[in-house]
């Protein structure tokens, strides 16, 4: 087994009640296993977002190595949301 190491956390009342109620349910064994598995979920939500962010950065790098004029489409897409804004302005006024 891995060496433990022990940290000292703040938790809001609410948290504190929810990780007792979990144990007195016998739900969790104790509270330092509430507390390991909430770790444990946050670090996969840690390396999904990790693994997504470098997908949409390939992408990025794709469509950009594929489409040498991206910036004449970025440009006219700018130019279309000026538009669309000073239309709903006008509408507004």
């Amino acid at each position: 087994m891995a060496a433990v190491e022990k940290l000292s956390i703040a938790l809001t009342p609410e948290l504190t009640a929810d990780i007792r109620q979990a144990v007195s349910t016998g739900e969790y064994a104790s509270t330092s296993e509430v507390i390991r598995d909430a770790l444990r979920a946050w670090k996969q939500v840690r390396q999904s977002r990790a693994a997504a962010v470098e997908g949409l950065r390939r992408l990025w790098v794709e469509g950009v190595d594929g489409n040498e004029d991206a910036a004449l489409h970025a440009e006219d897409i700018k130019q279309r949301g000026r538009a669309r804004l000073a239309t709903l302005e006008a509408r507004k006024a």
